[in-house]
């Protein structure tokens, strides 16, 4: 039981993240490395595209890393650090995207044909809705109905 019990504990934490920071790259001021690893959790690794560079393993993000803290030791602030990095690689950098006219147009474009599709397909429909059955039919073109379907 005891053997089970240890096995599972050590089974779990192997599924705890790597941490990818390689301990050459951490600054001796803990201030400035909080302020670092913020700052690399905002930024997108390139390589990866779905992980910050905090916690990526790949070359570009130990690159950026080191880039990063290089800028925070020179006495860069946050901000001069995003719009450093953002000049270099562009937006697509940044895990979370800036409000601006193209991150408008490019989040609000599938609202909005989404509600143009739904209200043409409303009118449509009411307009099928409408539309009357046609003219009666006279009484001997109901009679040659009647004798075809033979009643």
């Amino acid at each position: 039981m005891i053997r089970r019990l240890v096995l599972a504990l050590l089974l779990s934490l192997a599924a705890l993240p790597a941490l990818a920071v390689n301990p050459d790259e951490i600054l001796s001021d803990p201030k400035l490395e909080d302020r670092a690893k913020n700052l690399s959790l905002q930024l997108r690794c390139m390589v990866c595209q779905n992980q910050s560079i905090e916690d990526s393993n790949a070359e570009l993000a130990r690159d950026l890393r080191l880039l990063v803290r290089e800028r925070i030791t020179d006495g860069d602030s946050d901000a001069q650090v995003i719009a450093y990095v953002v000049s270099r690689y562009g937006e697509f950098v940044l895990l979370k995207p800036r409000l601006s006219a193209k991150t408008v147009f490019l989040w609000g474009t599938p609202i909005v044909l989404f509600v143009a599709g739904t209200t043409v397909m409303f009118i449509n429909g009411r307009r099928r809705g409408r539309k009357s059955a046609g003219e009666k039919l006279t009484a001997d073109e109901q009679a040659r109905i009647n004798r075809i379907l033979g009643e």
